[in-house]
């Protein structure tokens, strides 16, 4: 069958990544740096510090609900990841980026007067938001710009959950007042402000294109992420305001893990890879290294905070590097995604050999393994990816991460239980730790399984045919000659045609005019067929690209 050249309309062409317009570079390194900061003041909102200066707190305060109250951002931050990122379709990227750091400054400078619960909670609300903003627009402004910018957001991605733990007790040494905890570095988010501004004014005087966004089947599935983030967000918060035992915490968390590998087994095959690689990172990566360095703190018997430093440093660089030389060097590696996650098995198998250690440098071993192997498998992952399935992994990811906290909670909540003296304690969180450490190393090995034979199931014909996958797209080598954003039918616009579930056009195709005959047994040149290609010998001329339909495009 012959098939017509591809022509993209205006807007197909502004739904990717741009990779062969000139762009200046200022925008590049401004983007970059931004990323490199406000990354890690998203990602520090997660943990919940307030219990660490306890002594600092009034008397007429509950304790146990403010840590109840602090607990909030993470449930606010990963239901308004899903959310913002469908926003991001009516809104420009760098409008969306100044108002999540907006309100995250908001928060911090308010932070410094509150003398309530009920205020806590709210600041705390206002963290998860704000960070939820910032995540997905990040990740569309790098999206349309140079791949390393987007090997620099992958990066600092895995940095921020490596070291947000840490990051979040650092400020916390030797303070005079508990409200710290609400506002760990005001001074990193004026930067980041200003950054965002800068952004934003050469965003506007270069002129730049709308960014890539996700297609309405997609923007469905990131409304429907919703429901499993909703879902553990209630049972977290449950776990935490009533007395439950350790092993139906344990059940809950082991179900919300399968809930959200079921809900990533949604879509195509590269879809389907990124979605397992960002929920495997979210379950194992921030969970692990937060009862690393608990467990290293000086208390405990370990070097504290000041001898983890240069392992978490090492590891950052090595993370970031890693991704570089992912996009640079690892374009034909098909295989990097696994060998990611074999990484990280291979460093939390580190953790149950080495852990505790009196000399914190040794833990340079699993940081990097972790590290590395996150930065490696999502990169990869993202490189064969479309906008709309980065987001949907990226959504997928918090989730994770509050499921890991909730299984790391029953199991220390188990291996704590009748435990009275200080040693005894501390070799109950140690047990803790390694029993986890298996644990999540199981994790990642199933997504592993899971991952490869679900690829089986889906993997083309040998005979290279065009056997369209689950999201509707060509597997195979017709994948060649048909992009992620277009088929055999003509570009595959919003505003050229509507797409079902099975990758069908609902829509009216452009009418395309056959060849004059030949013999008489074809139509004449006036003829034309309507949502129909009719096979021929010679080759039908151009289509041309359709013309928006504002009707479609209002979905």
């Amino acid at each position: 069958m012959a098939v017509p050249p591809i022509q993209r309309s205006p807007k197909a062409a502004a739904t990717g990544p741009s990779t062969g317009v000139q762009r200046p570079w200022a925008l590049d390194v401004v983007l970059g740096l931004l990323i490199v900061v406000a990354l890690p003041l998203a990602i520090v909102a997660i943990p919940n510090t307030v219990s660490v200066v306890a002594r600092l707190l009034p008397p007429d305060i509950d304790r146990i609900s403010l840590v109840r109250a602090h607990g909030l951002a993470l449930p606010a931050m990963m239901l308004t990841v899903p959310l913002a990122a469908v926003a991001l379709r009516r809104m420009k990227v760098a409008y969306v980026l100044v108002a999540g750091l907006a309100l995250l400054a908001v928060a911090d400078a308010a932070g410094g007067f509150a003398g309530s619960t009920f205020l806590v909670g709210v600041l705390r609300v206002m963290h998860g938001v704000g960070a939820g903003i910032l995540l997905p627009a990040t990740l569309v402004a790098a999206w349309e710009r140079a791949p390393m910018v987007r090997a620099v957001w992958t990066g600092m991605l895995v940095v921020s959950l490596l070291c947000a733990q840490a990051l979040a007790l650092w400020p916390l040494d030797g303070v005079d007042r508990w409200q710290v905890t609400l506002q760990p570095y005001p001074l990193l988010t004026g930067v980041a402000l200003a950054l965002a501004a800068a952004y934003l004014l050469l965003w506007i005087v270069q002129g730049e294109s709308p960014a890539p966004v996700p297609r309405a089947r997609e923007r469905s599935r990131l409304l429907f992420a919703t429901v499993p983030a909703a879902a553990i967000a209630v049972l977290a918060i449950s776990t935490a305001s009533q007395d439950w035992q350790a092993l139906l915490v344990i059940l809950v968390a082991v179900l919300s893990v399968v809930a959200l590998l079921a809900l990533a087994t949604i879509g195509a095959g590269e879809s389907r890879t990124l979605a397992y690689t960002f929920a495997a990172v979210g379950v194992v990566l921030l969970p692990s290294v937060a009862q690393v360095t608990f467990v290293e703190l000086g208390g405990l018997g370990g070097p504290g905070l000041k001898g983890l430093w240069l392992p978490f440093l090492t590891a950052a660089l090595l993370a970031v590097a890693a991704a570089g030389c992912v996009v640079r060097f690892g374009a034909a590696a098909r295989s990097l995604p696994t060998a990611g996650l074999l990484a990280i098995v291979l460093g939390l198998c580190a953790v149950r050999l080495m852990v505790p250690v009196a000399d914190g440098k040794l833990l340079v071993v699993p940081f990097t393994l972790m590290a590395v192997g996150a930065s490696v498998t999502l990169t990869a992952a993202l490189r064969t990816a479309g906008m709309g399935a980065a987001l949907f992994g990226l959504a997928l990811c918090f989730p994770g991460v509050l499921s890991g906290y909730l299984l790391g909670t029953g199991v220390q909540v188990m291996m704590l239980r009748g435990r009275q003296s200080a040693q005894a304690l501390i070799e109950g969180f140690v047990s803790a730790l390694h029993l986890w450490a298996l644990i999540g190393g199981f994790v990642v090995v199933a997504v592993i399984v899971l991952a490869a034979l679900l690829a089986r199931r889906s993997a083309p014909p040998p005979s290279g045919t065009a056997e369209p996958g689950r999201d509707g797209e060509p597997t195979g080598p017709a994948r060649d000659q048909a992009s992620a954003w277009g088929s055999v039918a003509g570009p595959r616009d919003e505003a050229s045609s509507d797409w079902d579930e099975e990758g069908t056009p609902t829509g009216d195709l452009p009418r395309v005019a056959l060849p004059t005959p030949v013999n008489g047994d074809r139509p004449d040149p006036a003829h034309t067929v309507d949502n129909t290609l009719v096979e021929q010998d010679g080759p039908l001329p151009a289509v041309p690209a359709p013309t928006e339909s504002p009707e479609r495009d209002a979905d």
